[in-house]
């Protein structure tokens, strides 16, 4: 019979009577009882609010909440009028968007078509499909107050698809005072047009974020699909309420003090399935792709052939087994930009997906002059679903014949390290992994891991590839999908040939809600909660 010593005891119970205090820490300031209340805990705590100020995700659905757009995506990647419809001319040069009836701002005053045109530029400046859409603008300006034109220097295929994407950082519309913010500082107040108000005054960073049913929106008339649609707010108030322990959130859900987990640890999945009060559903059916991104200015990876060696040395259902277990929940996918998204294509991938690499990455590693440098692999060990991966690569790496450095870590000292570019004995590094949501590698241009500018506008790792650099403006240039998804394919060549990252497969999380929610609605990206009502 297992037992425990009397100081485990009073760990677990003091652990048990800190989970209860945050709980109750977190629900006694709730809502009023006439008010219809969805309480939910997302994926993280929110603290930067500012949805343009930064690509975190649970910032990005905060927007969602607070913002509208101009134009939106739907289930078949479709992009959809949502703030404004739009014309286009026949030299495809001149896009006029044309703002809908009853647009008002959270405090009351109207939307304007000049909003719109500040909020884009601001934008622009901070996102990776709005700065090339603005190097192919001539001109973009307000001509009355309902009307924003868009004049272009030469044709570009994604006008629309820019305006319209749904992740990370998305053009939301906001008061021109506000889109005036510079994009480095955050914008003092919340005010939006959408479906919710944030209620500033019960934001309690760590605890609590509130927002309230704007009943003044004028939702669309066609039903809600993805980011599209009607936005038809149904409850009163969502609050999403912060509890770090996913045991703790879990508890509350069964016992209904809580009404919706945005994310599932997944050991949990199935006993939470067996609870007839419960929904447990994946809502973002295309997922995460899992990635590998390599140090190009340093040892042993500025040489080729040893990046190819280590590309042939992993494979995705190893990593995928260990960091999600149950294959119901992951898919090994060849496909840079996704599957099941329109460029999905495997060209190139048959190592990652087959797992039939390891002999000839010993080869080619043998072959490429390596003289033992480590590996140094940055593994953080605070988020669940960024522990695996560092760990499965480095055991496949050094069965390829790599010596390898595991250095553990915690997830912000990654992303604050990974801006380095110090050689790894001054505290830089050769490796690391991380996950970005299908929306947000769907296509070259948004895909900001295929990028071969170097240190010269480059993300973390700094290819330098300047025949990937003219696919991608080829790709921009393409008057046609057919003609897009050939360049797609070809632009996949040369990143698995150059190594310039190494996707490791999807996985989709997993979500849970009380049968008492109805309406709720898978997306591309974010919880949904538009469209959701709540049985009293």
């Amino acid at each position: 019979m297992f037992q425990i010593s009397r100081r485990q005891h009073r760990t677990m119970v003091s652990n048990v009577t800190w989970s209860t205090l945050a709980l109750s820490a977190a629900l006694v300031l709730s809502s009023p009882a006439h008010a219809k209340t969805l309480t939910a805990v997302m994926h993280s705590d929110l603290r930067i609010i500012d949805p343009v100020f930064t690509g975190a995700y649970i910032t990005r659905d905060h927007g969602y909440m607070v913002y509208d757009t101009l134009l939106a995506t739907d289930s078949n990647f479709k992009i959809q009028p949502q703030m404004a419809d739009w014309k286009v001319s026949e030299d495809k040069l001149t896009y006029v968007f044309t703002l809908r009836d009853g647009l008002k701002w959270h405090d009351g005053s109207p939307v304007t078509a000049e909003d719109c045109v500040a909020s884009l530029k601001r934008w622009s400046k901070n996102e990776t499909m709005g700065q090339t859409l603005m190097d192919f603008t001539a001109t973009i300006e307000a001509t009355d107050d309902r009307t924003i034109t868009l004049k272009l220097k030469e044709p570009y295929g994604l006008v629309l698809e820019s305006i319209g994407k749904p992740s990370s950082i998305v053009p939301f519309m906001m008061p021109k005072r506000l889109a005036e913010t510079p994009p480095g500082q955050q914008v003092k107040e919340q005010v939006g047009s959408g479906p919710f108000k944030f209620v500033q005054a019960e934001f309690q960073p760590g605890v609590k974020a509130v927002y309230e049913k704007n009943t003044d929106y004028l939702p669309r008339k066609e039903p809600p699909n993805w980011t599209s649609g009607g936005k038809v707010a149904k409850v009163d108030r969502v609050e999403w309420i912060t509890m770090p322990d996913a045991q703790t959130a879990v508890n509350a859900l069964q016992s209904g003090d809580i009404d919706f987990i945005e994310s599932l640890p997944f050991d949990l999945v199935t006993m939470l399935a067996a609870n007839k009060d419960l929904k447990v559903e994946t809502l973002d059916k295309l997922g995460f792709q899992i990635v590998g991104r390599m140090n190009f200015f340093y040892p042993p990876f500025d040489n080729i052939k040893v990046r190819r060696a280590a590309f042939l040395a992993l494979n995705q259902k190893d990593v995928l087994d260990a960091l999600v277990g149950n294959s119901e929940y992951y898919q090994i996918c060849g496909a840079v930009f996704g599957c099941d998204t329109p460029l999905a294509t495997d060209v190139g991938s048959e190592s990652l997906v087959k797992g039939n690499g390891m002999a000839e990455a010993k080869k080619l590693l043998a072959e490429s002059g390596y003289d033992g440098t480590p590996v140094v692999i940055m593994a953080p060990g605070d988020v669940l679903v960024l522990k695996a991966q560092p760990i499965v690569a480095a055991q496949l790496l050094r069965r390829a014949g790599f010596k390898i450095d595991v250095q553990a870590t915690d997830w912000q000292t990654v992303v604050s390290r990974r801006a380095s570019q110090k050689p790894p004995k001054e505290g830089g590094w050769n490796m690391f992994f991380t996950n970005f949501i299908i929306a947000d590698v769907v296509n070259p241009v948004v895909n900001i891991l295929v990028n071969g500018r170097g240190k010269n506008g480059g993300w973390f790792g700094w290819p330098e590839d300047a025949k990937l650099e003219a696919l991608k403006d080829k790709f921009v240039r393409a008057s046609s999908p057919a003609e897009q998804k050939k360049i797609a394919a070809d632009i996949q060549t040369a990143v698995y040939d150059q190594v310039i990252y190494i996707p490791l497969g999807q996985w989709r999380g997993v979500g849970a809600w009380r049968k008492s929610l109805s309406g709720v609605l898978d997306g591309p990206a974010t919880p949904i909660f538009w469209n959701i009502d709540k049985a009293e």
